[in-house]
């Protein structure tokens, strides 16, 4: 691997290009935080897939990419003069130092819960007024939810036992089934919600990450299903044509694969 001088050689060659670009090429000169925005979204989410495909190399590119955005977003906080790359650095240097005491002070911990409990307990008594303040707005849904279930836990929110979790989704799903037999379709939905809520908390006593696991279960479903779409092809013939048991023995035969 590189030394750390050649890392730094790297990343002061990247700020060089930076700047390089931010002066001469046309599109960069454009770009604002709010224009770049939509493309950091992006670019996070296809570093996402390449790490759920267990793609090193794809992880390696997505990275720069990242971080080409990083240095894109300081750079044009530096021409305003309200910040450089520098004062990121050095802003979440400060961070990691205030909020691990158990490595730069004297606070002794026993295990991960101990630290995210402290992690918590730190950000509550730097000014903010909700432990849920750091769970960004614009979240996906399913993520929004297990990111608000891990902030709750640290503060001591939280079951016993993953027996009494399993309960509440139990609990849950009856409540879900009972609406659904009214027919009340605004209540279906709020005890649909409450269903999937009470099914991440779960996710996470068991150590599953449910975003994770639902791309992969999405990524698999698709991955048969286009398998499906290709055998039925090679026999000239359309989905909308065949039968469901028809099209089960390629589903069936795609799960093999």
């Amino acid at each position: 691997m590189n030394t750390r001088e050649d890392q730094l050689q790297a990343f002061n060659r990247l700020l060089t290009i930076m700047d390089e670009l931010r002066a001469q090429c046309p599109w960069d000169k454009k770009q604002t935080m709010e224009t770049l925005r939509h493309l950091t979204i992006e670019e996070t989410y296809e570093l996402g897939d390449a790490i759920l495909d267990h793609d090193l190399n794809e992880v390696k590119k997505e990275l720069g990419d990242v971080l080409l955005h990083i240095v894109f977003y300081a750079k044009i906080g530096s021409e305003t003069n309200h910040f450089d790359i520098a004062d990121v650095c050095n802003g979440i240097c400060e961070k990691l130092i205030h909020r691990h005491p158990h490595i730069y002070g004297n606070v002794k911990v026993e295990n991960e819960a101990d630290v995210k409990r402290n992690w918590e307990n730190l950000k509550l008594k730097e000014g903010k007024k909700s432990v849920l303040e750091g769970v960004p707005k614009s979240l996906p849904a399913l993520v929004k939810a297990s990111r608000i279930q891990e902030k709750v836990s640290g503060v001591g929110f939280d079951w016993d036992e993953p027996k009494q979790v399993w309960e509440k989704v139990e609990e849950e799903l009856q409540e879900f089934q009972d609406e659904v037999k009214a027919g009340n379709q605004e209540a279906m939905e709020s005890e649909f919600g409450d269903v999937l809520f009470s099914m991440v908390n779960y996710a996470r006593y068991l150590g599953i990450n449910p975003e994770n696991a639902l791309e992969r279960t999405n990524k698999k479903f698709s991955k048969r299903f286009q398998y499906l779409e290709l055998k039925a092809k090679s026999l000239n013939k359309n989905l909308k044509d065949m039968t469901l048991r028809e099209m089960d023995v390629f589903w069936e035969e795609a799960k093999k694969q």
